[in-house]
């Protein structure tokens, strides 16, 4: 592969407005399609947007009607904002596109991004992103004093915690030891070009996902680096860190098409 380009748009003060920086995600996937740029990642903080991909339920979205801006990529709705890193690869694959294979590849190079500020992370099968795994569920303490058995999601598919309190809320899940989400990913390919990427949790206020249904998922929460750490850490100490390890991972993949499987006669 090609030597990956970082672009550090804006962070603090300066983080990018959420269509700002989506207007320079098109650009530069044209530019990259016609080959006038290398492969590119654009790294930034947005100011406080809910943005929902295009399997977002209605019923996922903030329940006071607070604005969601509804995108082109893969996933559900998800919140960016201040004390997020959040990068965009723009990247060229070989077709037939190997999507999964992206995905496992900004995954990789988060886990490795985590363990190098002695966070342990992992994935969790059928779920994109990187994970804090919880405790096994009989270890965990019962949210509102409850017994497990008696935990309304584990009986009801549509059980939406913004309406039943904090104990269950998605920012609370460290405190249950329950399974959260550190990093989340959500992509598109267009033109074997791809858009979108990755929103890694480095020190936000994790109240804002409490008021939609993070990535869709009612029985996980959210976590992030500093709250799994105990101690303060920055955006700018993380950046060079993501930078590092998507360089390594990106630049040495070993890329190949998707296998298509060959018709039998």
């Amino acid at each position: 592969m090609s030597d990956l380009r970082f672009v550090r748009l804006g962070f603090g003060e300066e983080a990018v407005e959420y269509q700002v920086a989506w207007q320079k995600q098109r650009e530069v996937h044209a530019a990259r399609f016609a080959d006038e740029v290398p492969d590119t990642c654009l790294l930034l903080e947005h100011p406080p947007v809910y943005t929902a991909g295009r399997r977002t339920q209605d019923s996922e979205r903030p329940l006071d009607g607070t604005p969601v801006v509804d995108v082109d990529r893969g996933g559900k709705i998800t919140w960016h904002g201040p004390g997020q890193l959040v990068g965009y690869p723009i990247m060229k694959l070989p077709r037939p596109v190997d999507v999964v294979a992206h995905v496992r590849r900004l995954e990789d190079a988060l886990i490795r991004t985590c363990a190098d500020f002695g966070v342990e992370t992992s994935r969790v099968e059928g779920r994109s992103g990187v994970w804090v795994l919880g405790d096994p569920v009989e270890r965990r303490p019962s949210p509102g004093g409850l017994s497990l058995d008696f935990d309304p999601r584990l009986q009801d598919e549509e059980f939406d915690p913004r309406l039943n309190g904090p104990e269950y809320a998605p920012s609370n899940a460290g405190q249950r030891r329950e399974d959260r989400k550190l990093a989340a990913i959500g992509i598109r390919v267009a033109k074997g070009v791809t858009m979108h990427g990755f929103a890694l949790n480095v020190n936000p206020d994790n109240t804002w996902f409490d008021r939609i249904v993070p990535c869709g998922i009612r029985d996980a929460g959210v976590a992030s680096l500093a709250g799994e750490l105990g101690r303060d850490v920055t955006i700018g100490e993380v950046v060079p860190v993501v930078e590092k390890h998507l360089r390594d991972v990106l630049e040495h993949a070993d890329l190949a098409p998707r296998p298509v499987a060959q018709a039998t006669v």
